[in-house]
């Protein structure tokens, strides 16, 4: 079995840049898509939501820099030498974060979207454990958006009990 390696030795060739163009646009344009098509509506504005509910502004600034931030990661992640387990964790978390939009403003299902923004953060947290001994940098790109995904899980949370 290969043992993972330190992707700094990967990353400097200009294949390896197109690789992260590819990352950035797919995190940024397949989250940016689904944002276009998940728009807080009529529903969102109706619910009750706790007094630390940010501005619906805020979203979109604070998503399209972690998108950049998870991309970076992958990148990172996907150039090293095995590691499949963490690659699989890093698209996890990817699936997971695009699935949370559609359930919770297209199908109004805030009990659902809670279940699956607790797995995210799950899968955002082991990201970080595994990556924190083999790549300091992509473990720490992911610590602000495990902050926010926090956040939004006690945003969540409150939302559905208060509706």
């Amino acid at each position: 079995m290969t043992q993972p390696t330190s992707p700094s030795a990967s990353l400097n060739n200009p294949r390896s840049w197109l690789v992260l163009g590819f990352f950035i646009l797919l995190v940024v344009g397949v989250g940016g898509l689904i944002g276009t098509q998940s728009i807080p509506g009529p529903w969102y504005e109706s619910l009750t939501k706790p007094p630390f509910n940010p501005p619906n502004w805020i979203f979109g600034p604070v998503w399209f820099t972690l998108y950049v931030l998870i991309a970076i990661a992958g990148w990172r992640t996907f150039a090293v030498v095995g590691g499949d387990w963490v690659k699989g964790l890093w698209i996890a978390q990817m699936l997971l974060n695009w699935a949370w939009s559609p359930v919770w403003f297209n199908l109004q299902q805030v009990w659902v979207a809670l279940a699956i923004i607790i797995v995210m953060l799950a899968t955002i947290l082991l990201f970080i454990a595994d990556r924190w001994n083999r790549d300091r940098l992509a473990a720490a790109l992911f610590v602000p958006y495990a902050a926010w995904v926090s956040f939004a899980t006690l945003l969540n949370l409150s939302i559905a009990i208060l509706n």
